[in-house]
Protein backbone atom coordinates (compact mmCIF):
# COMPACT_ATOMS: atom_id res chain seq x y z
CA UNK A 1 0.00 0.00 0.00
CA UNK A 2 1.58 2.93 -1.04
CA UNK A 3 1.61 5.41 2.12
CA UNK A 4 0.22 9.13 2.28
CA UNK A 5 3.60 10.75 1.86
CA UNK A 6 4.61 9.11 -0.76
CA UNK A 7 1.87 9.72 -3.01
CA UNK A 8 2.23 13.01 -2.05
CA UNK A 9 5.55 13.24 -3.13
CA UNK A 10 4.79 11.76 -6.39
CA UNK A 11 1.57 14.72 -7.00
CA UNK A 12 3.93 17.03 -9.19
CA UNK A 13 3.86 14.11 -11.54
CA UNK A 14 0.40 12.67 -11.35
CA UNK A 15 -1.12 16.37 -11.35
CA UNK A 16 0.90 17.70 -14.53
CA UNK A 17 -1.31 16.71 -17.24
CA UNK A 18 -4.47 17.57 -15.36
CA UNK A 19 -2.62 21.29 -14.98
CA UNK A 20 -2.23 21.52 -18.87
CA UNK A 21 -5.72 20.55 -19.45
CA UNK A 22 -7.03 23.03 -17.16
CA UNK A 23 -4.71 25.65 -18.10
CA UNK A 24 -5.74 25.15 -21.81
CA UNK A 25 -9.53 25.40 -21.34
CA UNK A 26 -8.06 28.66 -19.56
CA UNK A 27 -6.98 29.86 -22.68
CA UNK A 28 -9.77 28.68 -24.89
CA UNK A 29 -12.44 29.95 -22.85
CA UNK A 30 -11.02 32.42 -19.82
CA UNK A 31 -12.62 33.35 -16.90
CA UNK A 32 -15.86 31.09 -17.60
CA UNK A 33 -17.12 28.15 -15.80
CA UNK A 34 -16.09 26.43 -19.11
CA UNK A 35 -12.32 27.31 -18.38
CA UNK A 36 -12.57 25.09 -15.52
CA UNK A 37 -14.54 22.04 -16.72
CA UNK A 38 -18.23 23.23 -15.62
CA UNK A 39 -21.15 23.13 -18.05
CA UNK A 40 -22.29 26.31 -16.82
CA UNK A 41 -22.19 28.87 -14.10
CA UNK A 42 -25.51 27.66 -12.61
CA UNK A 43 -24.41 24.06 -12.09
CA UNK A 44 -20.99 25.64 -10.72
CA UNK A 45 -22.86 28.17 -8.14
CA UNK A 46 -25.10 25.06 -7.48
CA UNK A 47 -21.96 23.29 -6.12
CA UNK A 48 -20.79 26.18 -4.36
CA UNK A 49 -24.23 26.22 -2.53
CA UNK A 50 -24.07 22.90 -1.33
CA UNK A 51 -20.10 23.05 -0.25
CA UNK A 52 -21.36 26.45 1.95
CA UNK A 53 -23.30 24.27 4.22
CA UNK A 54 -20.98 23.38 5.91
CA UNK A 55 -20.78 26.90 7.77
CA UNK A 56 -22.74 26.87 11.15
CA UNK A 57 -24.95 29.49 11.84
CA UNK A 58 -23.01 31.55 13.97
CA UNK A 59 -20.67 31.74 11.21
CA UNK A 60 -22.92 34.34 9.29
CA UNK A 61 -21.41 36.81 11.46
CA UNK A 62 -17.92 36.54 9.76
CA UNK A 63 -14.99 36.78 10.93
CA UNK A 64 -13.64 33.46 9.57
CA UNK A 65 -10.79 31.73 7.59
CA UNK A 66 -11.97 30.01 4.37
CA UNK A 67 -9.43 27.61 2.28
CA UNK A 68 -10.58 27.22 -1.17
CA UNK A 69 -8.25 24.24 -2.58
CA UNK A 70 -8.16 24.29 -6.59
CA UNK A 71 -9.43 27.35 -6.50
CA UNK A 72 -9.67 28.23 -10.49
CA UNK A 73 -9.69 31.78 -11.15
CA UNK A 74 -10.72 32.68 -8.18
CA UNK A 75 -15.08 31.90 -8.49
CA UNK A 76 -15.84 30.49 -5.11
CA UNK A 77 -14.79 33.75 -3.76
CA UNK A 78 -17.21 35.57 -6.16
CA UNK A 79 -20.04 33.82 -4.96
CA UNK A 80 -19.29 34.04 -1.15
CA UNK A 81 -18.31 37.65 -1.56
CA UNK A 82 -21.25 39.74 -0.87
CA UNK A 83 -22.96 36.74 1.81
CA UNK A 84 -22.81 37.81 5.30
CA UNK A 85 -19.64 34.59 6.21
CA UNK A 86 -17.37 37.28 4.14
CA UNK A 87 -17.58 39.98 6.97
CA UNK A 88 -14.72 40.52 8.16
CA UNK A 89 -13.76 37.18 6.96
CA UNK A 90 -10.36 36.05 4.60
CA UNK A 91 -10.13 33.58 1.80
CA UNK A 92 -7.12 31.99 0.88
CA UNK A 93 -7.61 30.36 -2.86
CA UNK A 94 -4.66 27.75 -3.52
CA UNK A 95 -4.69 25.90 -7.19
CA UNK A 96 -1.57 23.75 -8.97
CA UNK A 97 -1.95 25.95 -12.10
CA UNK A 98 -0.09 29.05 -12.13
CA UNK A 99 -1.92 30.63 -14.67
CA UNK A 100 -4.83 29.82 -13.13
CA UNK A 101 -3.71 31.62 -10.12
CA UNK A 102 -2.45 34.73 -12.07
CA UNK A 103 -6.13 35.07 -13.58
CA UNK A 104 -7.41 35.19 -10.31
CA UNK A 105 -5.10 37.69 -9.45
CA UNK A 106 -5.44 39.90 -11.98
CA UNK A 107 -9.54 39.19 -11.52
CA UNK A 108 -10.08 39.76 -7.95
CA UNK A 109 -8.16 42.57 -6.34
CA UNK A 110 -10.46 42.22 -2.68
CA UNK A 111 -8.53 42.72 -0.02
CA UNK A 112 -9.87 40.12 2.14
CA UNK A 113 -8.82 37.27 -0.68
CA UNK A 114 -5.18 35.87 -1.67
CA UNK A 115 -4.29 33.24 -3.63
CA UNK A 116 -1.30 30.72 -4.01
CA UNK A 117 0.09 28.24 -6.47
CA UNK A 118 0.72 25.32 -4.28
CA UNK A 119 -0.11 21.15 -4.63
CA UNK A 120 -1.40 21.48 -0.88
CA UNK A 121 -2.76 23.06 2.05
CA UNK A 122 -0.37 25.43 3.37
CA UNK A 123 -1.73 27.91 5.84
CA UNK A 124 -4.05 26.69 8.39
CA UNK A 125 -7.92 27.75 7.80
CA UNK A 126 -11.35 27.36 9.85
CA UNK A 127 -13.23 26.05 6.77
CA UNK A 128 -11.56 24.09 3.67
CA UNK A 129 -13.75 23.64 0.45
CA UNK A 130 -12.90 21.80 -2.67
CA UNK A 131 -15.13 21.94 -5.47
CA UNK A 132 -14.49 19.40 -8.68
CA UNK A 133 -10.73 19.44 -7.88
CA UNK A 134 -10.65 15.81 -7.31
CA UNK A 135 -12.99 14.60 -10.62
CA UNK A 136 -10.11 14.70 -13.54
CA UNK A 137 -7.45 12.37 -13.77
CA UNK A 138 -7.11 12.15 -17.57
CA UNK A 139 -6.41 8.19 -17.59
CA UNK A 140 -4.11 8.22 -14.58
CA UNK A 141 -3.90 4.68 -12.82
CA UNK A 142 -7.20 5.05 -11.05
CA UNK A 143 -5.21 2.95 -7.47
CA UNK A 144 -2.86 6.19 -7.21
CA UNK A 145 -5.87 8.57 -8.09
CA UNK A 146 -7.37 6.83 -5.11
CA UNK A 147 -4.14 6.79 -3.08
CA UNK A 148 -3.50 10.87 -4.17
CA UNK A 149 -7.32 11.78 -3.67
CA UNK A 150 -7.42 10.32 0.10
CA UNK A 151 -3.65 11.55 0.69
CA UNK A 152 -5.18 14.96 -0.56
CA UNK A 153 -7.68 15.00 2.19
CA UNK A 154 -6.02 13.49 5.09
CA UNK A 155 -3.30 16.67 4.14
CA UNK A 156 -6.18 19.33 3.96
CA UNK A 157 -7.96 17.89 7.07
CA UNK A 158 -4.38 18.62 8.89
CA UNK A 159 -4.59 22.38 8.16
CA UNK A 160 -8.62 22.50 8.76
CA UNK A 161 -9.93 23.86 12.11
CA UNK A 162 -13.74 23.37 11.69
CA UNK A 163 -14.98 21.91 8.81
CA UNK A 164 -14.21 20.63 5.29
CA UNK A 165 -16.58 20.16 2.79
CA UNK A 166 -15.67 18.35 -0.86
CA UNK A 167 -18.08 17.17 -3.53
CA UNK A 168 -16.60 14.04 -5.93
CA UNK A 169 -18.41 12.10 -8.78
CA UNK A 170 -21.27 9.55 -7.99
CA UNK A 171 -20.23 5.93 -9.47
CA UNK A 172 -23.80 5.80 -10.26
CA UNK A 173 -24.13 8.83 -12.41
CA UNK A 174 -26.22 8.62 -15.31
CA UNK A 175 -23.48 9.24 -17.89
CA UNK A 176 -19.89 7.92 -17.59
CA UNK A 177 -17.23 9.89 -19.15
CA UNK A 178 -13.25 9.25 -19.90
CA UNK A 179 -10.60 10.47 -17.97
CA UNK A 180 -12.99 11.45 -14.50
CA UNK A 181 -12.86 10.00 -11.78
CA UNK A 182 -15.99 8.78 -10.33
CA UNK A 183 -16.44 6.97 -6.48
CA UNK A 184 -18.12 5.48 -3.94
CA UNK A 185 -19.95 7.71 -1.32
CA UNK A 186 -20.25 5.47 0.97
CA UNK A 187 -16.70 4.31 1.00
CA UNK A 188 -15.62 7.31 1.18
CA UNK A 189 -17.73 8.01 3.88
CA UNK A 190 -15.84 5.30 5.73
CA UNK A 191 -12.69 6.31 4.96
CA UNK A 192 -13.20 9.85 6.26
CA UNK A 193 -15.25 8.65 9.08
CA UNK A 194 -11.87 6.36 10.20
CA UNK A 195 -9.33 8.74 9.13
CA UNK A 196 -10.25 12.08 9.61
CA UNK A 197 -13.38 12.74 12.21
CA UNK A 198 -16.40 10.58 13.30
CA UNK A 199 -18.57 13.89 12.05
CA UNK A 200 -19.32 13.19 8.35
CA UNK A 201 -22.26 13.86 6.34
CA UNK A 202 -22.71 12.32 3.41
CA UNK A 203 -25.28 13.37 0.96
CA UNK A 204 -26.07 12.24 -3.15
CA UNK A 205 -27.03 15.69 -4.64
CA UNK A 206 -29.39 14.11 -7.42
CA UNK A 207 -29.96 15.49 -10.15
CA UNK A 208 -26.25 16.34 -9.90
CA UNK A 209 -23.85 13.52 -10.55
CA UNK A 210 -21.90 14.38 -7.27
CA UNK A 211 -21.23 13.26 -3.74
CA UNK A 212 -20.97 15.95 -1.03
CA UNK A 213 -19.40 14.82 2.21
CA UNK A 214 -19.07 17.68 5.24
CA UNK A 215 -16.58 16.44 8.01
CA UNK A 216 -16.33 18.39 11.19
CA UNK A 217 -14.30 18.96 14.22
CA UNK A 218 -17.21 18.82 16.33
CA UNK A 219 -21.20 17.61 16.06
CA UNK A 220 -23.86 19.83 14.90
Amino acid sequence: MVSPTDILRRAPRILSPVARAYERRLRQFGNDPRGVFWQNQEFQFRRFELLSRIFRPADQEGGVTIHDFGCGYGALFDYLADQPVMTNSTYLGTDMSSRMIAAAREKITDPRARFLRHLQAVDEADYTLVSGTFNMHLGQDEADWEAYVKASLQQLWSKTRRGLAFNMLRDDAEEIFDGLYYINGHDLFDFCATHLSPHVTLQNDHPLPDWTLYVRRQAD
